[in-house]
């Protein structure tokens, strides 16, 4: 935290200090500015006690504590306050985050725009997709309007919008929800969801940190959504309770205007609920990453030891896309797990874990492949064997460079998580690239099966 020549200056080693301090994110300028002084009146007692100024400055920086635990003793004493600004907005940081009225603008926008193409007379599929692209489209908006990224990026992801709306629309799909439908329904948005990424990381997305801030937004956005999602969907079912008593039926109203309206909405505000709270007090998808990782270890060693004993899954016909999702929930707790450790932390009993997790998870995955391959052989390619065969090499291969890393942190003693970060979050392009492949290039390939 402080380097050792900064101890022959106390004004330099205090402002390393505080740079450090501000540098993590918890802490804002203004509280910066009270611990300094704290600080300060401690070197000051020290002094006049009798310690030269040099030890002064280390004693009394050793006694502040390490920064995890000041960002704790501030989150504690000034609660109340810390809430006040998880609604209406605190130390901006150049950010745009006590706009609450445009982000509500902008969620009315979403909520119109998801109609959109019904209103204007579009077939079901088409209105369902391009309504969605267009929802996450004022979502992206949003999210520039408040990062504020260099024009080229927001020319780039607009580009990258326009024409998957224009292929939903394009694409011969019809009214039945056939298997490219649902390639591409899925596939899609996590696609645009890396352009929403570019937006939200600005002229820094190619850097390590911002594109793990990315990730870190990502996690708290699916947790507020899930948690607006779950009351909002209790308050249509108190509704719709009321109104069937009443002698009235609001499935219409309820199913078609303001679950849409409102998921599109909701995404916005969740987006901005994420930033404002942001450093103020600690994620949520760190936390559920560490209880979930011991839990999905067990689950994972167990099903692995079901498929040796009954010698692999060659009856169960989707069996690699479930495996498939496996590893999407496994490369998610080892990346969110890692969002919240310190560069410098040591290797402990979660990466440990996650490595027993990681590998077991590979060999799950080898008799799954196995089964998966030899009924492809047998009845040839469809979509959905293409799709899962394309996930499962892009995870694999994700999965073996953070198991490799995870090896050397755990046995060769390898102390920085930097290795292992850059590789997860350079990796992520990947994933949005082979999205977009599935999106793009599966539906005119099968013929729009």
């Amino acid at each position: 935290m402080v380097n050792r020549t900064d101890l022959i200056d106390p004004e330099g080693a205090i402002a390393s200090w505080r740079a450090y301090l501000v540098s993590r994110g918890s802490v804002s300028d203004t509280d910066a500015d009270e611990l300094e002084d704290h600080l300060r009146s401690q070197i000051d007692a020290l002094h006049a006690a009798g310690l030269d100024a040099d030890e002064a400055v280390l004693i009394a920086i050793k006694r502040m504590g390490r920064q995890d635990e000041i960002a704790g003793e501030f989150a504690r004493e000034n609660s109340r306050r810390l809430w006040k600004q998880l609604v209406v907005g605190g130390d901006t940081r150049g950010r745009r985050l006590d706009g609450g009225g445009v982000v509500f603008g902008f969620a009315a926008l979403a909520a119109l725009l998801a109609k959109l193409p019904g209103l204007l007379g579009a077939e079901l599929i088409p209105t369902l997709l391009g309504g969605g692209i267009l929802a996450l489209a004022t979502l992206g908006a949003s999210i520039a309007w408040r990062s504020r990224p260099p024009r080229a990026l927001i020319v780039a992801s607009a580009l990258g919008f326009a024409l998957l709306f224009v292929l939903a629309f394009a694409y011969p799909f019809g009214d039945d929800a056939g298997d490219t439908v649902i390639i591409f329904g899925l596939h899609a948005p996590v696609a645009l969801w890396l352009l929403v990424g570019l937006l939200y990381a600005g002229a820094d997305w190619r850097t390590a940190a911002r594109r793990m801030d990315f990730v870190r937004f990502s996690g708290e956005w699916v947790i507020y959504l899930a948690l607006i999602g779950i009351g909002g969907g209790v308050l249509m079912g108190i509704t719709a309770a009321v109104f069937s008593a009443l002698g009235a039926d609001p499935s219409v109203v309820l199913l078609e205007w303001v679950g849409p309206c409102g998921a599109a909405g909701a995404a916005v505000v969740a987006a901005w609920l994420v930033d404002s709270k942001q450093e103020v007090i600690e994620n949520m998808a760190p936390v559920l990453g560490r209880v979930f990782t011991p839990l999905f270890t067990v689950a994972v060693l167990a099903m692995l030891v079901g498929a040796i004993v009954t010698g692999g899954f060659g009856a169960y016909r989707e069996v690699l896309i479930v495996v498939d999702v496996l590893l999407v929930v496994v490369t998610g707790l080892v990346l969110y797990v890692l969002s919240a450790q310190q560069p410098t932390a040591r290797a402990g009993w979660t990466e440990r874990l996650q490595l027993v997790l990681v590998l077991a998870a590979f060999a799950l995955n080898g008799f799954a492949l196995t089964a998966m391959i030899g009924r492809t052989a047998d009845g040839g390619f469809t979509p959905n064997r293409v799709v899962a065969l394309g996930v499962n090499a892009v995870l694999l291969v994700g999965l073996a460079g953070s198991a490799w890393l995870l090896g050397r942190r755990v046995f060769a003693g390898d102390a920085s998580t930097r290795r292992l970060v850059a590789w997860q979050t350079g990796y992520l392009p990947v994933y949005g690239a082979w999205a977009l492949v599935a999106a793009v290039a599966l539906p005119p390939l099968f013929a729009f099966a």
